[in-house]
């Protein structure tokens, strides 16, 4: 088939390169405009966007898939499918009727559970122990269209959601080549999904990564690791915010006998920082506090000289 790839971030370049690899005529690749980033919020090409140059693809980077412009271009390149992963645009029903067998999306979920932006996160914080990846063809509703196919993947105990993602992403992609070949010779038919399971993944703001320590330590764990590497999540030390990475559960052997610690309240020993929460202390791994560089908790600690009875957070 002739397709037109739609894909912005890291996660999409995988199924971008399998795409390019296959036996399907790759005609163009749609990604968002250049976006700023860094300090400096000077304008970043979005990885689609290099790797579809290096491959020496035509790239369009629409400021609206409305765009009259752009849809008479979408329309030359004539593609009788539109694979599309994490493009991070709501594709509007006039771009949908373009190719004959529509907008093919790769998700990273086992749908129906968790619609939207930030399935891999919301799936480490919900505590599932199994996730996956779908292919559907796009309709006007919210990742609601008919199931194609899916694949199946365990979730670590200490996967973060760069993890998990890295691993959908990569055999994200062979499904995403299954399932366009599967079109083109007839065999593949989706299915309507089931209106049993739906659950949202909404897009995982700052805010909602604020960790409170007064939840159970497994939950926090699962909280930090969601929201790792992006946003982040995050407490207070002293009024000002404190980047937090992946966290240890459960309470260390040097945990001194009858150190009971509330939630928040911090414990600086030989060999770990400890904070309390609303069940067992977790052991700090690497934090970052405002204007910092990453570093161990331990040495953190040392340098801010942690009082005894200081805590994190403003609980």
């Amino acid at each position: 088939m002739r397709v037109v790839f739609a894909g912005t971030p890291q996660a999409a370049v995988p199924s971008l390169e399998a795409i390019a690899g296959s036996r399907h005529e790759l005609a163009g690749v749609i990604t968002r405009p250049d976006a700023p980033a860094g300090r400096g919020r000077r304008l970043e090409e979005s990885p689609v966007r290099v790797r579809a140059e290096e491959l020496g693809v035509p790239v369009l980077m629409p400021t609206s898939l409305k765009d009259p412009e752009f849809l008479d271009t979408l329309r030359g390149l004539g593609p009788d499918a539109c694979p599309v992963v994490a493009y991070g645009n709501l594709i509007p029903q006039v771009a949908l009727d373009i190719p004959s067998h529509g907008w093919v999306n790769l998700h990273f979920s086992l749908l129906p559970a968790w619609r939207g932006a930030a399935p891999v996160q919301h799936s480490i914080m919900a505590g599932d122990e199994i996730t996956g990846a779908s292919t559907f063809r796009l309709d006007r509703g919210l990742d609601t269209g008919p199931v194609y196919g899916v694949m199946t993947e365990q979730i670590r105990p200490t996967d973060t959601a760069g993890d998990l993602l890295d691993r959908l992403a990569t055999a994200g992609a062979g499904l995403l080549v299954a399932t366009l070949d599967g079109i083109e010779s007839g065999d593949l038919v989706p299915r309507p999904q089931s209106p049993d399971g739906v659950s949202l993944a909404p897009k995982i703001e700052t805010e909602h990564a604020r960790i409170i320590w007064s939840r159970p330590a497994p939950a926090i764990d699962r909280l930090v690791r969601g929201c790792t590497p992006a946003p982040g999540a995050w407490t207070t030390f002293r009024g000002e915010r404190l980047k937090v990475a992946p966290v240890r559960t459960g309470a260390p052997e040097d945990l001194p006998p009858g150190s009971g610690l509330s939630p928040g309240q911090l414990l600086v020993t030989r060999k770990a920082v400890l904070v309390g929460t609303g069940t067992m202390p977790v052991r700090l791994g690497v934090v970052q506090g405002h204007g910092k560089r990453p570093m161990p908790a331990e040495d953190w600690a040392r340098g801010v000289r942690v009082a005894p009875g200081e805590r994190l957070g403003d609980e």
